[in-house]
């Protein structure tokens, strides 16, 4: 009966929800608040507003300077490391002499969400034109911050895509009500993340505005990856932005009800302030490193390639509004004809490792090629990732994965000991080990809990839900979210794209593909540091303890996988290897006749305490395959 209440209470909630957009009048009036109350002080007078000088900077004006129309000049710079990310994005953004344009999903107000809004503020404050574009369902859950930042500066504007009931925070009922009365608009996000500096330089790639996607969270961080690329492509990024900027589901903070609500209440606001960091030590080192020539030289312009082909490619925000116009798909129609026309080798990291049914068919007509091409893939285990439900589609599908696509696949340590180093890089000493905080635009610390983003959900937006699955061993873990391909060793992609049907089919993504060589090189070796032995486990057909019943097994088994439902046997075709600290073995691939002698098998999901979210994780393998695309 209380579930029966509850389902009307949402299906009410809907209907008076639906299409709710503010009158012209509230927004004129909040306008008007606005451009009263902004802060119009600017701590620059000159030409060039006071911009710090940039190699990164100079670099892509003269990639932009040399370029012709036969052939464009790019710097390109891979950003493995989650401190070169920062300190280059720190560094362009005081450099801009014009604009900057930001484009995100995830915009949290943590020490890094702060820390980059502060040097966005800063920037318009010295008369840089600043515009921000992040997706509304994971950013800026606290509307006062929208408030405060609409009266910043006059040259900083801030807009949320898709705010499906024109509110800037989404309330667990609010979540589930839109859920019921317009699933598919709510269902497609703005899954770009893009960084354009003076339309010459750009940052694009998997990192998000959030602690957890530079090393700064104290118990669960993610292995990412960007890339910044200066010259033509750049230009590119910054009209794929402006595409965003002016469509429909861009939305102005003062036509948000509840932005509106606040601004209207509160004519007059205190003046933008240097945040309260939770750990300043760090900040201030990011900052410091920014400004420091020597290091910028030493982790990122010296690591600079400069070459001619380099594309830069965005689905259009109209990509679910008329899914049949082939170019409003441009960016993953691309990446699935590059990966059709592989020849050797195909390397592939991916957080979520489920593939849409056009990537199935691309990975199936490969492997009965004579010869088919290495397919080498890198993933999450469930003992690293944070979205335990799509992995358990993905568990579902190993024998797929295996037989008929010809996968190799790697999945991530949770303790991974690339991962180890670099969050050890990315920090100072001074810091403990408690429980992580966050502070808001009030000022008040609240907890923060592992793999749990500002996600909304029937839960809370604090609820368990989005937490990893607990484990065995003690100590901080790591996830991947690295999306990133690597093709015959010719081509390399870094980009938003998951390669699952979300990405595919419901979320826009943007990427860089580079058509060099010596790029394809670099970053297929850091894609196959993540599945060296010390890095990952190796995912191989499980080897019968008892032959007969074994065999039998394993045939109630592959009939259980095919099925939609009641895919209920426990034991599966695939299962996770370690190699053993043997000085003669060396690693090695399953089909190799050694594999079981230097490698043995430490179950299904090593590392994973039993737990509700293991049983959830069987529980979605057998029931779930339906939701696939959602997830």
């Amino acid at each position: 009966m209380r579930m029966r209440y509850s389902l009307l209470l949402i299906l009410l909630l809907a209907s008076l929800l639906q299409g709710c957009t503010l009158s012209h009048a509230r927004i004129r009036q909040a306008d008007a608040i606005v451009a009263a109350s902004v802060d119009r002080q600017t701590t620059c007078k000159s030409a060039d507003h006071c911009a710090t000088p940039s190699p990164l900077l100079d670099a892509a004006e003269k990639a932009l300077a040399d370029s012709t129309a036969d052939k464009p000049e790019h710097v390109v710079t891979l950003l493995d490391d989650s401190e070169a990310s920062l300190a280059a994005r720190i560094n362009l953004i005081r450099a801009a002499k014009t604009s900057v344009d930001v484009q995100s999903y995830i915009w949290d107000e943590d020490d890094l969400g702060q820390l980059a809004l502060d040097e966005l503020v800063a920037a318009a404050k010295r008369g840089v034109q600043v515009r921000i574009l992040t997706d509304q369902l994971f950013s800026f859950e606290d509307p006062a911050i929208l408030a405060q930042l609409a009266r910043a500066s006059p040259n900083l504007q801030v807009r949320l895509y898709n705010p499906t009931f024109h509110n800037a925070r989404t309330p667990p009922l609010e979540f589930a009500a839109s859920i019921v009365c317009c699933f598919m608009k709510f269902n497609q996000r703005m899954h770009n993340k893009v960084l354009v500096v003076d339309d010459a330089i750009g940052i694009t790639g998997g990192r998000n505005y959030q602690n957890r996607y530079f090393n700064w969270d104290n118990d669960f961080d993610y292995v990412d990856r960007d890339i910044m690329v200066g010259g033509p492509a750049a230009r590119d990024m910054a009209k794929s932005f402006d595409l965003f900027w002016r469509h429909k589901r861009a939305v102005p903070v003062t036509h948000l009800h509840d932005v509106n609500r606040l601004i209207l209440r509160t004519p007059a606001v205190p003046p933008w302030s240097t945040p309260r960091y939770v750990y300043p030590a760090r900040v201030a080192m990011a900052q410091a490193e920014a400004e420091d020539p020597e290091w910028l030289a030493e982790h990122v312009a010296n690591n600079s390639i400069y070459t001619s082909k380099v594309e830069f490619f965005s689905d259009l925000p109209a990509k679910t509004e008329q899914p049949t116009r082939r170019e409003a798909r441009e960016f993953t129609a691309h990446l699935m004809g590059l990966v059709n026309h592989a020849k050797k080798e195909v390397v592939l990291q991916t957080p979520y490792l489920v593939m849409s049914r056009r990537a199935k068919k691309i990975f199936k007509k490969l492997h009965r090629e004579a010869p088919a091409p290495q397919i080498i893939v890198s993933s999450n285990s469930l003992a690293s990732t944070d979205a335990f439900a799509v992995y358990a589609l993905s568990y579902k599908h190993r024998k797929s994965y295996l037989s008929e696509y010809g996968f190799n696949i790697y999945e991530l340590k949770p303790r991974a000991e690339l991962a180890t180093d670099a969050y050890m890089q990315a920090n100072v000493e001074d810091e403990d080990d408690g429980a992580p905080v966050v502070a808001g635009a009030s000022g008040k610390l609240r907890k923060r809990y592992p793999g749990t983003d500002r996600r909304p959900g029937f839960f809370g937006s604090q609820g368990s839900r989005n937490r990893p699955a607990p484990l065995i061993s003690p100590g901080r873990r790591f996830g991947l979210h690295a999306k990133s391909l690597v093709i015959d060793d010719d081509l390399g992609m870094v980009g938003s794209h998951n390669f699952d049907p979300r990405s595919d089919r419901y979320n826009t993504e943007a990427g860089v593909i580079v058509y060099d060589q010596r790029f394809a090189a670099e970053l297929r070796d850091s894609i196959l540091e993540a599945t060296e032995s010390q890095n990952a486990w190796v995912i191989a057909p499980r080897k019968p303890v008892i032959p007969v019943l074994g065999q039998i097994s394993q045939v109630i088994g592959d009939i259980s996988a095919k099925l939609p439902l009641f895919d209920i046997w426990p034991f599966r075709y695939a299962t996770s290897y370690d190699m053993k600290p043997d000085p003669d073995c060396a690693p090695m691939q399953p089909n190799n006749p050694d594999f079981t002698r230097c490698y043995t098998a430490v179950g299904d999901f090593p590392d994973v305490a039993i737990s509700p979210k293991l049983i959830y994780t069987r529980l979605i393998t057998a029931f779930g395959a339906g939701v696939q695309g959602v997830l």
